[in-house]
């Protein structure tokens, strides 16, 4: 009878394992549930040539569809910067949108990095790919991560090999106003 029950313990065990969500789903999910709504963050890398210090630092998880999320930053009256965030063959895809106040694309846009495995539930990593290479190449060594709690936001930039560090915190306990839409991004 116990070897019975000790039996029935691992099976059941083992398929309350197998039918957990992978971390980047989870991560997905919370991301989602800010749809709609601004938070104000803070520099957590200050230096004096910052072009981000003494700026009003805003994110606006804007539009969240099927496969995709786009998080307008706002850097002051600079809307140019959106993170794109989309789902690729089970992975998530980070890229960059920078544009002109025209709504025309900058010379520089649309690297980043896709994570390399599924992560986890509060932190997913984005080494940078090869149409980053290809596009900056001092940027190869860079890779990305995003953290999310119940409380904060964080977009993280690391490259490596050099002592070039980027983190910008959000407060996600109280929400601001957005400043509009982004550049490019008004219809």
């Amino acid at each position: 009878m116990k070897k019975i029950f000790t039996i029935l313990f691992v099976l059941i065990s083992y398929c309350g394992i197998a039918q957990e969500k992978p971390g980047n789903q989870l991560f997905w999910e919370n991301l989602k549930k800010h749809c709609g709504k601004a938070y104000e963050g803070e520099l957590m890398t200050p230096s004096e040539n910052d072009p981000f210090s003494g700026k009003k630092l805003i994110m606006h998880v804007v539009d969240c569809g099927d496969g995709f999320i786009h998080i307008p930053f706002f850097v002051g009256d600079d809307k140019s910067r959106t993170w794109v965030l989309t789902q690729e063959n089970g992975l998530i895809k980070l890229k960059h949108d920078h544009r002109h106040e025209d709504g025309s694309e900058d010379e520089v846009t649309q690297y980043g990095g896709i994570s390399s495995n599924t992560g986890m539930e509060k932190i997913q990593f984005f080494p940078a790919d090869q149409e980053t290479t290809d596009l900056i190449p001092y940027a190869a060594n860079n890779v990305w991560w995003i953290t999310l709690d119940d409380d904060s936001f964080t977009y993280n930039l690391r490259r490596i090999g050099s002592e070039r560090f980027f983190s910008v915190k959000f407060d996600l306990s109280k929400e601001v106003e957005s400043p509009g839409p982004a550049w490019g991004w008004e219809n």
